[in-house]
Order: structure tokens, then sequence, then C-alpha cells
């Protein structure tokens, strides 16, 4: 059976669980980091704020230690862990089954978001709760790596564009983020307990994206890619067997013939070569490190402190940054990763689509030329909002569009039984240019 003869996607069923997946990846992530407020809020000393309270008439008190440095620490328990898993799974998921990768990522994620929930009517006391969030954080992104790296691989297996619906997902993760926090401002300030509704539904996404997990193996089109090219070992084993006895029966004096015409192509249960699959698609494995790293090394850094120059104290000053900057960046972002479901445009095998990552790079210094605030050394050039929201959308659809067409072209480079390893290796290397856009985003802000 030939790939144009295999069932087809009816009601695109898959392509929605592929979607709801990606969802689930970072939806949870994305509404804990939502809740920033709450987990600042937490780390108030009562006793501390008892204190200062009565000795400056309830003035508010300044932050903490930990409330100071949660951001910092939040970046590194999340980057490291992430970067960290990503690799390893390139190896242990030779070693241990898809389907436990899986399920049993998701179940991780879905039981810390669990007890997440619960901690938020549990009295703790600052440090002990500062301690117990950061492991959160560890466990959110090691089994978050483990989960995404795996899904990638599990989508190669599948044609090109089932790894467009997994970024749809997950830039309509970032969507709701921004959503929630303009919804946050529009409503005022919140008491902690209200934030057991962020925690819940992360646990409501997680548990949908199980259930979709879990009917995947019924769907006659998943299950006709995912063991094709098993089936067509066995299948050719099988008439190899046959030859064989045939050629065996007309053999005079029981020689056997040179049968090396007739050798498999290759075993699926044999564990491809790392290495060797890099080797076939570097191109697309840089490609997608370089359009993260230059992505996160303004993003938010930079771009979060540009500072608007139509409304400030007034309603659109109090919006600017949450709409222009990051529902913008969502909104975009997602359409661009969403556009690869209906053109694949340059080739896996052009030259123009690593020239098109590589121009992405102008974005960082039309950034930094932007109204910044506090800089010392830049002049600002792009003063006007205008300037900062079309360079905002331009740079959003480029990043999910290119991103997607690497993501989906990385596995397409290599054999059908090397996809998965192929998918992990990208998703490695996706994660390898979160973190190095990381580190040279506090270059970028040193030079303006």
């Amino acid at each position: 059976m030939t790939a144009r003869d295999g069932p087809q996607d009816r009601y695109k069923a898959v392509w929605l669980i592929f979607f709801i997946l990606g969802l689930g990846t970072l939806l949870p992530w994305n509404f804990f980091m939502n809740a920033r407020e709450y987990f600042i809020n937490r780390l108030v000393d009562s006793e501390e704020m008892s204190h200062l309270g009565n000795k400056t008439g309830g003035a508010a008190s300044p932050l903490s230690y930990l409330q100071s440095m949660f951001d910092n620490f939040m970046t590194l328990c999340s980057m490291v862990p992430l970067l960290i898993f990503t690799c390893l799974n390139s190896f242990i998921h030779q070693r241990i089954s898809q389907q436990i990768r899986i399920l049993g990522s998701l179940m991780a994620i879905g039981m810390v978001f669990l007890v997440t929930a619960i901690m938020v009517k549990v009295p703790m006391e600052p440090l002990p709760f500062f301690i117990f969030t950061m492991i959160s954080i560890i466990f959110i992104n090691s089994f978050g790596a483990i989960l995404q790296s795996s899904l990638f691989g599990l989508a190669g297996l599948l044609p090109a564009s089932y790894t467009a619906p997994i970024m749809s997902g997950q830039g309509l993760a970032g969507t709701f983020a921004a959503l929630a926090m303009i919804f946050n401002i529009a409503i005022g300030a919140q008491q902690p307990e209200s934030f057991i509704g962020y925690f819940t539904t992360a646990c409501v996404a997680i548990l949908l994206a199980i259930f979709s997990y879990m009917l995947l193996p019924r769907m006659d089109f998943f299950r006709y890619y995912s063991m094709k090219d098993k089936t067509e070992y066995r299948v050719y084993n099988a008439e190899l067997e046959t030859k064989r006895d045939l050629i065996k029966k007309d053999e005079p004096n029981g020689m056997e013939q040179n049968n090396s015409k007739i050798i498999p192509i290759h075993n699926p249960d044999e564990k491809p070569s790392v290495v060797a699959i890099f080797k076939k698609l570097w191109v697309m494995a840089v490609s997608v490190c370089f359009v993260f790293t230059v992505t996160i090394g303004v993003f938010p850094s930079i771009t979060a402190k540009v500072s608007t120059v139509l409304g400030e104290g007034n309603r659109w000053g109090l919006y600017f940054l949450p709409v222009s900057c990051f529902l913008l960046f969502n909104v975009f972002d997602w359409t661009g990763r969403s556009l690869t479901a209906l053109f694949t445009w340059p080739g896996k095998d052009s030259c123009l689509l690593p020239v098109m990552v590589a121009l992405r790079v102008i974005f960082i210094p039309l950034f930094m030329l932007c109204n910044v605030q506090p800089r010392d050394y830049l002049p600002v050039v792009f003063s006007h909002d205008a300037w900062y929201i079309i360079f905002m959308i331009f740079f959003s659809i480029s990043n999910g569009y290119l991103a997607s067409l690497c993501m989906c072209f990385g596995p397409k480079k290599v054999l059908a039984h090397e996809a998965e390893t192929a998918g992990a290796i990208m998703t490695f290397f996706l994660s390898l240019g979160l973190a190095l856009g990381a580190a040279i985003s506090f270059l970028f802000r040193i030079l303006i």
C-alpha cells in the first residue's frame, strides 16, 4: 500500500488531537507564569509586614529578597531543566517507550498543578513556599521538555503538515496567557484564593490532552503512518524468506547463492545514530535555534521596556505593553505557526529558508532603537508607538512561521525510522535557542 492509498484523516481528528496536545504542552506553564502576582504576594512575611505597617502607618513595604529575586530564580529553574531534559530525551527516547514518556509527563505535570491548586488554601512561610514553588517549576519544565520533544518526534512519523498543529496549539497557549493578563488589569487586584482558578484550568487542559492522546491509537490514519515503517519491513522480510526458501529448493548440492541484493534496507528495531541523523538536518536544527535566539534575545527583555509616547498617565499607558507587546506577539506568532498548515514556502531543500531566518537579526537593532526606557547610550530613532507595533507584528509572525517551518521540515530530511530521533534533536535545538537568547538578552540591555 502506498501513502496515497492510505486512510484519510477523517474530520481532521488527528490534526485536532495534535493541536490539543500542543496546547497542553505550554498552556499549563503559561498559566503558571501568569499567576506571578499570586506567588509574589505569598512571599510576604506576615509578621514583617505587620511590623512595617505599624512603623509606617500602613505604607507599602519594600520588596523582600525572595520577592525581588523571584523572577531571576524562576528563569533559572525553567531554562536549565528545559535544556537538560530536552538533551536527555534525544537519548532516552530509544530506551523508554513513547507512550510512557508522553502519558507519564502529562500525568506528572497534572499532579504538580493539582498540588499547587491545593496549596492555595494551605498557609506557608515565605521560604518553604519559595522552595516549593521553585521545585514545582523544575518539575514542570523537566517533564514539559520530555513531553514536547516526544510530541515532535511522534509528529515526525506523520506527513510534514502534522507538526504545524503542535506549533499552532503552543501559540494559542501564549495568547490565552496574554488575554488573562489583560483581564487581570481590567478587573483590578484579586484575592490570592481567586488564583486557584488558574491552576484548576491547567489541570482541565492536561486532562483533555491525556484523553486526546489516548484516542490517537484508535485513529486509522495515525495507525497507518506510525506503523508504516515496521509493516513495510515485515512484509519485505516475509517476501525475503519466501525467496530464500524457493532458492534453496533449486540449489544443487545444497549450496546457497549470494543473496546480497535482497537484504532489507534497514531494521526498524535498530537504534538510529544521533550524530548521523544530525548531519542530515543540521541546517534546520541551527535555523530553529537561531530563530529563538533572536526572539528571546529581545522579547521580553527589550520589548517590555518600551514606553508609549501617546498614553502616559491614561488608560492606553496602562494597557500599552500588555496589548502591544504580549498580546500582539502571541496572536501573530500563533498566526505565523498556523500559516504552515496552508502552505510551506520555501521548501525544505531551499537555500532561501536559512537566509530568511538569518535576516531576522535586523529586529534586534530595530527594537533597541525604539523608545526603550531607561537608556544610556543609543538614541531613540523610532519613538512613535506605531513603529513599535509594526515591528512587533513582523517580528512575531516571522518567528511563528519560520520556527514552524523548520520544525516541520527537520524530520522530513531523514528516513522514516529516524523521524522520532530527528524530532527530539530539533526540539533540543529549539530549547538551546531559548537558552542562548536568554543569555545574550543581558548584553543587549546593557548596550542600550
